[in-house]
């Protein structure tokens, strides 16, 4: 169900997650999960760099397809039944024999039942240093859509986002201030506004650009 918040961004809502927001920099991966259904070949991967969303936006289609999810590393505990799956973090069993032979079958079985694979990286699937050969070819022959990291409108809708969680309302100058400092990824913007939080909690100061310099020079002393 979408709702506008202060940056006019339509809000995507997963399940027992915070709010997706699209963007310029997701609008093609979301649009292809939408049209999950429809995919050609049954399957697709999702990738980008870490921080970008994969993990958030493959909870939203689990949610739509009523998919299961799994990481990499237990599907050799997978047992064969019919549905929608979704498999995080693939490149992570490459060179486990037991996991790669595992993926095989479960990519196997659910595509021959009429189910949707979707499966992630940071790379493209060409590129997955996966040993088995018969895994290789199923996983390169699998359409790929990239998230990319936050833009700077989507950055600023999650942190005031993630501030209006916490009941807080930041001095004006921040957001934009942090907007053009930090790090872009969504696991950032979260440790930054939970670390800003419980600094003004504990100290009494204001949660402005002043307490963000300190907690941003600190990160940068510890390298």
């Amino acid at each position: 169900m979408s709702e506008q918040l202060n940056l006019d961004l339509p809000v995507r809502s997963a399940t027992g997650r915070e709010n997706f927001f699209l963007s310029p920099g997701n609008a093609i991966a979301v649009a292809e999960i939408d049209r999950w259904r429809d995919w050609p070949a049954g399957k697709l991967a999702l990738i980008g760099p870490e921080g970008s969303g994969k993990t958030h936006l493959t909870h939203v289609w689990a949610s739509d397809a009523d998919a299961e999810i799994l990481p990499a590393r237990d599907v050799v505990d997978w047992e064969p039944r019919p549905g929608n799956f979704a498999i995080e973090d693939v490149p992570e069993i490459a060179g486990d024999a037991e996991a790669e032979r595992a993926l095989f079958h479960l990519h196997n079985f659910v595509l021959a039942e009429g189910g949707r694979l979707l499966v992630s990286g940071i790379q493209p699937p060409a590129l997955w240093p996966i040993a088995l050969p018969d895994l290789t070819s199923r996983m390169r022959g699998t359409p790929s859509v990239r998230l990319e990291p936050p833009d700077d409108l989507l950055l600023q809708a999650l942190l005031y986002k993630l501030f209006n969680d916490r009941q807080i309302t930041p001095q004006s100058r921040l957001v934009p201030w942090l907007v053009k400092r930090m790090d872009r990824s969504f696991a950032e913007a979260g440790r930054i506004v939970a670390e800003l939080d419980s600094r003004a909690l504990a100290t009494g100061r204001p949660i402005g650009p002043k307490l963000a310099a300190e907690l941003l020079e600190e990160d940068m002393d510890r390298g």
